[in-house]
């Protein structure tokens, strides 16, 4: 009788839990691939030198940028010295409110970015002033001290993770992540929060495609871009024929005005009414409040002010806003609030160049009007303040 052939080629009985084993070796595998990949990451974005050589340019580079000149500022000035934050609404000139330092006896820095929020300016800070104590006072620019919920959410505003890539540790993921309210956007803060290089990945594709000349760029800004914010002049445009039907919300545009005119005053000044359901208050007490927390033993006063409303103001029946987180934090002892109608005088259709933002006539009287209003709140000088003989940029 002849054997079965088949027989002979059948594969052996599996042992019982291989596959249990194999399923292991693949997650084992693959765990050490991501330690791996974090660990590559971490030894080339998080200490290793990327972060001198990014574009200049770009969100981080100009975070970076504002933070290495504000860090040596901190060197050339005195002690009586006011960082100040903001978006591109703050639009100051520093060397302005200098001119009015003999008198006042403080000096302003602006630290803030456009396109920035309160928790951009807490990682600033945090690198900044490290021992919460450089500073005469921090001051904070927004647009109502009331909360009045936008058609955005500041809580959703994934542009901290690309402003802040730098300066974001480890430690910072819990807090950060679940920071942001949509899960989407926790995914996203995550996963920027553990690979640097994500976040970096177009930078890095610029810089490989032309080393040498980022190179160059890198160093000509580091050299010049203190002279360069220090001299800006802003645009001397107006929205002088500017009208808006506030029961319509028809607009009447100045002639001739531009696109960008346009989509400023119908995005900014002819906005509709949004939903209110405290979005912004809970945003303001999260990280407003992490910024007043660590100057609360210092000497070091948190001062807000409220910037111009703009060429002309938006009635204030159109929303019923439901609190105010800035006049609570007014309550507490290093907490000051400017005058709410210190800029009135402002709001004026000459001088303003778009829907947000000021001219360059506007942008100067409110730089001494800002420096006036800051002393004013802090008070004479420490009893050491000798001004300056020569401003450091105009040595």
């Amino acid at each position: 009788m002849q054997p079965d052939s088949s027989s002979a080629f059948e594969s052996p009985a599996a042992p019982a839990g291989s596959g249990l084993r194999t399923l292991r070796e693949i997650a084992l595998l693959l765990f050490f691939a991501l330690l791996a990949l974090l660990l590559l990451d971490g030894l080339i974005f998080r200490v290793g030198p990327y972060k001198k050589i990014l574009e200049p340019d770009s969100t981080a580079g100009q975070f970076e940028m504002v933070l290495r000149r504000e860090l040596e500022a901190q060197q050339e000035y005195g002690d009586n010295l006011v960082a100040t934050f903001g978006d591109s609404r703050m639009s100051y000139y520093p060397r302005e409110a200098a001119k009015v330092e003999p008198k006042t006896g403080y000096y302003l820095r602006h630290a803030g970015l456009a396109g920035t929020n309160a928790r951009v300016w807490y990682y600033m800070l945090r690198d900044l002033d490290p021992m919460a104590s450089r500073y005469r006072a921090i001051l904070m620019a927004v647009n109502d001290y009331d909360d009045e919920d936008l058609f955005y959410d500041d809580a959703d505003d994934l542009r901290v993770m690309h402003y802040a890539a730098a300066r974001l540790r480890l430690t910072d993921i819990p807090e950060l992540v679940f920071s942001f309210r949509s899960w989407s956007a926790r995914w996203e803060a995550l996963r920027s929060s553990l690979l640097k290089g994500y976040t970096y990945q177009a930078d890095i594709q610029g810089f490989l495609e032309q080393p040498k000349k980022r190179l160059a760029y890198v160093k000509l800004a580091r050299g010049g871009y203190p002279h360069w914010t220090w001299d800006y002049v802003e645009s001397a445009n107006t929205l002088e024929g500017l009208d808006i039907d506030w029961s319509t919300f028809k607009v009447t545009y100045p002639p001739n005005a531009t696109q960008d005119q346009h989509d400023s005053i119908q995005n900014f000044l002819a906005r509709p009414p949004s939903p209110q359901d405290g979005r912004t208050a809970a945003f303001r007490r999260q990280w407003m409040g992490k910024i007043i927390d660590r100057y609360r033993n210092s000497r070091t006063k948190i001062i807000f002010i409220r910037l111009p409303r703009g060429a002309i103001v938006r009635p204030d029946n159109l929303v019923k806003k439901l609190s105010s987180t800035i006049r609570d934090f007014a309550k507490q002892p290093n907490v000051l609030l400017a005058n709410e109608h210190i800029f009135d005088e402002l709001e004026h259709r000459e001088l303003f160049k778009d829907g947000l933002h000021m001219n360059d006539k506007g942008d100067t009287r409110f730089s001494v009007l800002l420096a006036e209003e800051v002393a004013r709140l802090l008070g004479p000088p420490a009893p050491n303040w000798q001004s300056l003989p020569d401003h450091p940029h105009d040595k």
